[in-house]
């Protein structure tokens, strides 16, 4: 790769294009192995440059509490828990605003490359309740005045609560209406990564050492909850794409150990299944010895190799660019777990209060993993594990057409975003089947393209086919990797706009796989007639097949007549 040009795959145009899907895969997926998406470095120079910001702001944010002095006098103030809870907040609200997860190029966001703070600000636009049924006052999909009220009014909260002092009411009140758009909006929510910030910021009303402790119990939550949930066949096909896209590897030949037999094979080689299970066993025992220890040369050899730990996921840059939540977990750990060293389970003066909130946090973990369908990703703290809920969507005829026509959209749909970028669709085709290889070195990818003509028959070659994931990052203003943003309900607010002719918009969705189970539901569906198909398929028979395959044995329910 180049600093201002990408490492693309060169491809005979006029022959490429009259292969199959799948055999157009083919030099994408063995390019991925070697070279990633082949960004160009001046990207990751920018998303560098992010990350300063992001640290920099977050400085002068502190810097603004009263008794907190001197700029660099970090040793005097850096163990202070205002420091974090300042950097809680002002996170919230980096990502709240689109900055964070999900920002930029490296998510197929070139023009704009954040949507959500511009289109949550915007009557008219699509929100999608949890509960639309259930709760009163959140039925419909369409953003309205008190919609965009609320989220204004969450913005300039959390900026007004992370500037200056921090009484208790300024951090009830951008909690109270997080709360509020929650329920008529999850994406919002999700956006704003509550599962993690929203819990720490309610650990600054406990009292005396609480708070201190009950951060570290929630710290560990989430390292325990990722850790869990990477217990699986899939962990080890995340860490081989991971490193393929890794910027840090420069040599092609390091990026092909990662892979059993290159360029034959290109599942996980023993290389990535040691860094896989390697890893889960350092996210459980790390943390475990951070809470226990009480200061010393162990808690600072554990919090070194922590460190070490998110540092590598950063300069790994994965995709959705969690950079500023790995950038906080490290602050976190030098404030809470090296700071207070000292401050331990046994001096809670609200033991009841800290266990009520660490159980939520906790049971959204277990409940997410057993039940996955219910809950999202993030708050199942799923979110390296490569068992994601996931889709692809099939568009032909005139369907891009009137989605252009009835959506009020965040930006272009990722094609045409490329098409602008590469300057002609041909061009664009080939990033875009690099994005297909990418799915597809995961498991859940080869379940997806070997749905696909199950669910647009014959004819699914003239479809074109997107990551459900950037359709819902057009059409919701944000996105970052949770497939129940892309399903029937975003399916049913987009038919209601666009009015979609049967057979124009095919869906392929496909659940993350439960914790107890060795097998993953799915669900074919055409937008404007409704189901197709479902059943399941099996993680066993995924993990054993490549990148561009698509036999994967289906084991269908039943077929909708309609079929």
């Amino acid at each position: 790769m180049g600093f201002l040009q990408p490492n693309l795959p060169v491809v005979d145009h006029d022959s490429w294009h009259a292969l199959p899907r799948q055999e157009r895969m083919r030099p994408m997926a063995r390019h991925f192995a070697e070279h990633g998406f082949g960004s160009p470095d001046v990207l990751i120079v920018f998303y560098l440059l992010k990350i300063v910001v992001y640290a920099a702001v977050g400085w002068v944010l502190v810097l603004s509490t009263p008794g907190i002095d001197g700029a660099f006098a970090v040793g005097d103030w850096g163990t202070d828990p205002t420091v974090l809870y300042k950097f809680v907040l002002w996170t919230m609200l980096f990502e709240v605003l689109g900055l964070g997860c999900g920002f930029g190029p490296l998510n197929l966001r070139f023009i704009p490359p954040m949507g959500a703070f511009l289109y949550w600000l915007r009557p008219g636009t699509i929100r999608l309740a949890p509960w639309p049924r259930q709760v009163p006052l959140t039925a419909g999909d369409r953003r309205g005045p008190v919609d965009v009220a609320l989220y204004a009014a969450f913005v300039v909260s959390l900026a007004w609560a992370a500037w200056g002092a921090l009484p208790e009411w300024q951090v009830i009140l951008p909690l109270a209406l997080l709360a509020l758009i929650g329920l008529r909006d999850k994406a919002i929510f999700l956006a704003a990564r509550s599962e993690v910030y929203a819990p720490l910021a309610l650990t600054y009303l406990l009292t005396a050492q609480d708070p201190v402790i009950a951060a570290k119990l929630l710290f560990v939550v989430i390292w325990w909850g990722a850790a869990t949930s990477k217990l699986n066949r899939h962990f080890p096909f995340v860490v081989a794409a991971m490193e393929s896209n890794s910027p840090v590897w420069r040599s092609p030949r390091i990026k092909r150990a990662f892979h059993r037999d290159f360029p034959e094979d290109l599942r996980p080689s023993r290389v990535s299944k040691a860094l896989a299970h390697g890893g889960t066993v350092v996210e459980y025992g790390l943390p475990l010895i951070l809470l226990l220890s009480d200061g010393g040369p162990v808690t600072a050899g554990a919090a070194i190799a922590m460190i070490a730990f998110h540092l590598h996921i950063i300069s790994s840059f994965p995709m959705g660019v969690p950079l500023e939540w790995n950038v906080f977990m490290i602050l976190g750990i030098g404030v809470l777990f090296v700071g207070h060293a000292d401050a331990g389970v046994g001096d809670l003066t609200q033991p009841a209060l800290v266990a009520a909130l660490v159980g939520c946090v906790l049971g959204s973990v277990v409940v997410g993993n057993l039940l996955p369908e219910k809950v999202s990703f993030l708050p199942s703290m799923r979110y390296y594990a490569g068992n994601w809920a996931s889709s692809v969507w099939c568009f032909r005829g005139k369907a891009l057409d009137r989605f252009d026509a009835g959506v009020v959209k965040a930006s272009l749909m990722p094609h045409q975003q490329l098409e602008k970028v590469y300057g002609s669709m041909d061009e664009a085709l080939v990033p875009l089947h690099l994005g297909y290889a990418f799915r597809s070195f995961h498991p859940h990818g080869r379940a997806l393209w070997s749905l696909v003509p199950r669910a647009c028959g014959p004819e699914h070659e003239e479809y074109l086919a997107l990551d459900g994931e950037l359709v819902a990052g057009t059409a919701l203003g944000w996105n970052f990797g949770d497939g129940h943003l892309h399903h029937e309900q975003l399916a049913a607010a987009l038919q209601a706009r666009c009015h979609f002719e049967p057979g124009e918009v095919r869906v392929v969705f496909l659940e993350s796989q439960p914790f107890h189970r060795g097998t993953q539901r799915y669900r074919l569906f055409d937008v404007a007639s409704g189901e197709i198909e479902r059943g399941h398929v099996r993680v066993a028979d995924l993990v054993e097949r490549q990148p561009i395959d698509e036999d994967v044995p289906v084991h269908p329910d039943a077929v909708s007549p309609s079929r």
